[in-house]
Formats: structure tokens, sequence, C-alpha cells
């Protein structure tokens, strides 16, 4: 059987007293049924055997229904304590394995370019100048009519893109430009290649876009048709990529004739072109956006990137470019997220002080009403609560080198809770970020030792688990009790049944018999038959 407290145990004796006077008074009632019984009148068999079988069980019946009660108020009490424990456990998580005080935030001064910091990422400011952005090829065909088969015969088409490749079989029944555009989308080994049909004014273009940016992601198409004449064989394209970037006078060169003279435009100004883009040879396309890779450089470094979103240029820091950055020069600032840092440190002293007041009611005591919590008195919560305080106010390290909440504005307040000075702890976490870093380090900082120690009372195998084990443990035992005491009860029923049936027929009987002789020789009162006949 459990341990209970000293007012589970008042409540449990309480009950018993109270049902133990009910089962008398109705014995009680059920004596005078007899006396009625044996004075001519009806005999409640059935209110007696109640009544008697109520003054043998009620006793143990209230303390099992008694103890059951307080079994489950401290498996319920035991629960409160858990949840609390376990959402502080949830806000100083982020605390003890440092991805909080390893937060950063970032700024850029223009626009065009985002900026994400993640864990690795380390304060600094950079400036970055954005000269090309990574686009994706897009090839569109001269126009054909919508209804024809651009195929004859027996046909395929082979569309290559970065080393990948998919061959898709065409004829005269399913070349259609929209045929086309169908087969390359549903192919099941696509190398990358999106197709659309864009209906003109003048006929049916079929546009494809290469479905990743990068100047290596240029499209190829090979054509193989039984019939040279078809207009099939026009489709046919060949992508040489741009050249690889090293500087930003790589994005521009001149256009010179075949003596390598520059050649000028009407203007009179040299003509220039970008040789980072793909370029296309074949008739039947024409390139309206090239393929390319990003360019910009980022503390006068430059770094190429063959998509939009970058990673690798700072450690923890992913850029988004987008074509409104280029040509534009701003700054990058990656510094400390002390807002995060603050957010999740005033989280974690609100739980722990909400985790503290549930403790405070559960064994709370009134003097005036003598009212008390479930759990006062409890060993369990008592060792929780003293080393929950330890952990919150010997802080970290020892000697000279201790460290504590103090410091950086939590202090520890008579009533348990803590308290935060929002001056002292914004100073910390904006001049002292190494005291702060000390406090919540991963290996022994106060987080860290709170996380460890919450596991140890709510895991599977903690103090609280092993606790309401033993509870449920005593309310299977109280079952089985009651299931006992219910056969019990039927078998008294039934016994007590039997024998009062039978004292009730026997004095129905006597009953029976005291009036024949009466009549027979008189009472009291009256004069006999057999009186009467003498005369």
């Amino acid at each position: 059987m459990s341990t209970v407290t000293g007012s589970t145990s008042s409540a449990i004796a309480s009950a018993v007293a109270t049902t133990t006077a009910s089962a008398n008074a109705t014995v009680q009632a059920a004596a005078q049924s007899i006396i009625s019984g044996s004075t001519n009148s009806s005999m409640d068999t059935s209110s007696l055997v109640t009544a008697l079988v109520n003054s043998k069980t009620a006793g143990q019946a209230a303390t099992i229904a008694a103890e059951q009660t307080a079994d489950n108020t401290l498996i319920s009490a035991y629960g409160t304590l858990s949840a609390a424990l376990s959402a502080l456990q949830a806000a100083v998580e982020p605390l003890s394995d440092g991805t909080t005080l390893n937060s950063f935030s970032s700024t850029l001064s223009g626009s065009g370019v985002t900026a994400t910091a993640s864990t690795g990422a380390v304060a600094g400011s950079y400036s970055l100048n954005v000269s090309q952005v990574a686009t994706s090829q897009v090839l569109t065909s001269s126009a054909y009519s919508a209804t024809k088969n651009l195929a004859s015969g027996t046909a395929s088409m082979t569309l290559s893109v970065n080393g990948k490749s998919t061959t898709i079989s065409l004829g005269s029944s399913n070349s259609k430009i929209s045929d086309i555009a169908s087969a390359i989308n549903s192919a099941s080994d696509n190398p990358g290649v999106a197709a659309t049909v864009v209906n003109g004014a003048n006929g049916a273009y079929l546009v494809l876009q290469s479905t990743s940016t990068g100047g290596s992601n240029g499209i190829s198409i090979t054509i193989s048709d039984t019939n040279s004449s078809d207009d099939l064989n026009k489709l046919a394209v060949s992508t040489t990529n741009g050249g690889a970037i090293t500087d930003a006078s790589d994005l521009s060169a001149q256009v010179v004739d075949s003596n390598g003279d520059p050649v000028l435009d009407s203007s009179g100004n040299t003509q220039t072109y970008n040789p980072s883009q793909s370029t296309i040879s074949g008739s039947g396309w024409t390139q309206t956006q090239a393929a390319e890779d990003a360019y910009f450089t980022l503390g006068g470094v430059g770094v190429t990137s063959s998509t939009n979103s970058v990673k690798s240029a700072v450690s923890g820091v992913t850029l988004n470019l987008t074509s409104a950055a280029v040509g534009t020069t701003q700054a990058l600032t990656i510094a400390q997220n002390t807002s995060a840092e603050s957010s999740a440190i005033n989280n974690f002293v609100s739980l722990y002080n909400t985790l503290v007041t549930t403790m405070g009611s559960l064994t709370s005591y009134n003097a005036d009403s003598t009212s008390q919590g479930v759990l006062l008195g409890d060993s369990t919560l008592g060792m929780i609560q003293n080393q929950l305080a330890k952990i919150v106010g010997g802080g970290v390290g020892s000697g000279s080198t201790k460290t504590t909440l103090a410091s950086i504005g939590i202090t520890l307040q008579a009533d348990g809770t803590l308290s935060i000075d929002d001056t002292t702890l914004s100073d910390a976490l904006q001049s002292n970020q190494s005291v702060v870093a000390s406090l919540f380090n991963s290996t022994d900082g106060i987080a860290a030792q709170l996380n460890n120690n919450i596991t140890n009372y709510t895991s599977s195998s903690g103090i609280i688990k092993n606790r309401t084990d033993a509870i449920n443990n005593d309310l299977t035992s109280l079952t089985n009790q009651q299931t006992v005491l219910t056969a019990w009860q039927a078998q008294l029923t039934s016994t007590y049944t039997a024998q009062f049936t039978a004292l009730n027929t026997l004095m129905a009987t006597m009953n029976n018999n005291s009036q024949y002789l009466t009549q027979l020789f008189g009472g009291t009162n009256s004069a006999g038959a057999l009186e009467s006949n003498k005369s």
C-alpha cells in the first residue's frame, strides 16, 4: 500500500467513521423490524439483510474507496508536477544546447538581397556588390501550326542537361508541339527541362526552360528522324556553356572582327558581350534567356554560385540574391541575436517561477482552515524543490571563476522564484556575451544542469514514474480487495436472506398458532370457544 500524507489519511478516517455511523443506524432500524415482526407486523427481510451486510462490510468498503480516492489524487498531483517540469525543460533546452546563444541576426543596408544567419555564423560587417544573378536558360522555338505533326515517320528527341539526358519517342501521330511538350514533362528521367506551349498570333511556340539555374545547365537537343526533311529536325540545338568567372571583368568582353579589331556600334562605342553566358547553335531556336552563374564580391572577394541561394560565401549565412540587387553596393552586418537570447532567458525564468508556484500549491498549508496541499510533506517533491533551487542559486564554476545568474540580473527571491533586472540582463547580452555563454554552456551550464535533472525526474525510469508506478500498484491491490469484498457481500446476503426468510416463516406460523389458541381457549378480554361450549 502506498504511503499517504496527513491530509489523505484524515480524509480516509473521516469517510470510514461516517460510513460506520450510517451502517449502525441502519442496523438499529432493522432490529426494530424484527420486533415489529414478533408483534404481528410483517418483518422487512430485505432491509434487515442489507443492514446486517453493511454493518459487517461498510467500514472495509469505505476504507478501500477512500484509499482509492487518495491514490488517484496523488497521481493527479504528480501529473501536475510532471507537466510543470516538462514545460520548464522545453524552455531551457534552447539555452542548454547552444542554439539560442549561437543565434545571429543579419541586416542589409540595401534591397534585392536577403540574408539568414544560423549556427556557425560569426559577427562581422561586409561590403556586398552584386554584379550578376544566376539564371536558367530559356529557349523559344520558331512558330508552328498547333495541329501539325513535325515528324512524318519514326523519330526521337534526346534532351541533355549537365550530363543527364532523356529520349522521347515521336512519330507521325504524336509530334505536334503540344505532344512534344507533354512527352518532355512526363519523362521519368527528365534531366531538368520544363516545356510549355505558347500560342502566339502566328502559331504555336515550344518554350523550354532549364529547371536549375547556373551556367552549366544549358539545354542541348539531338534529333533522330528517318525523314531529313521533317520540321522536327529543326529542333536540334547545341548549347555551349559560358566561361568561368574569376573577376568582374570576365562579365564583359569586346566584340572583335576577324582581324581582332574592336567592332563599334552605330554610335561609335565598342560593342561588348557577356562571355559567362551560354550560347547556342541551331537555327530553330532563339535563346531568350541565357544560363549563367551569379557573381558578387563580399568584402572585396569575388564569389560565384550556380544558384541565387548562396550558403558557401560566409560560414553560417545564407544569401538570397535577386536581380534587383544587380549593380548595387550595400553593407551586410552579422550580429549576435540578443533579442532571441533575451526572449529565451525570460521564458526560462517565467516557467521556472510557474513550477515554483505549482510546487508551492501542492505543498501549501492553511492554519486557519487546516487545509493543505496534496503533496505536503512528500519526500519526492521536497527533493526536487531542493535540487532545482540549488542549481539556480549555485551558478557555474568554482571559487573566483564562479559565475551566477545574478551576474546577468537574475536573482533568487525569498519565496523561491526568480526575478529579472531587465537593464542588467540587456547590458550583459550586449556587452558581456562571455558571461552569458559561461552561464549557459552546454556542458555544465545552468540550463544543462536543469535539463539533466528534469530528465531524471520525468523519464520512463525517473523518480516520478517510480512513485506513480507504486501508487498504481496500490490501486491494483485495492481493486483486488474490492473484488474479494464484493464476493463476501454476496455470500453474506445469500446466507442472511435464507436465515431470515426461515425466521419470518416461523414467526408467521407461531402467530397463526397463537391466534388459534386464543380462539380456542380465550384471551385476557374474551372467552374461548371451549368456554362458550360449556355454557
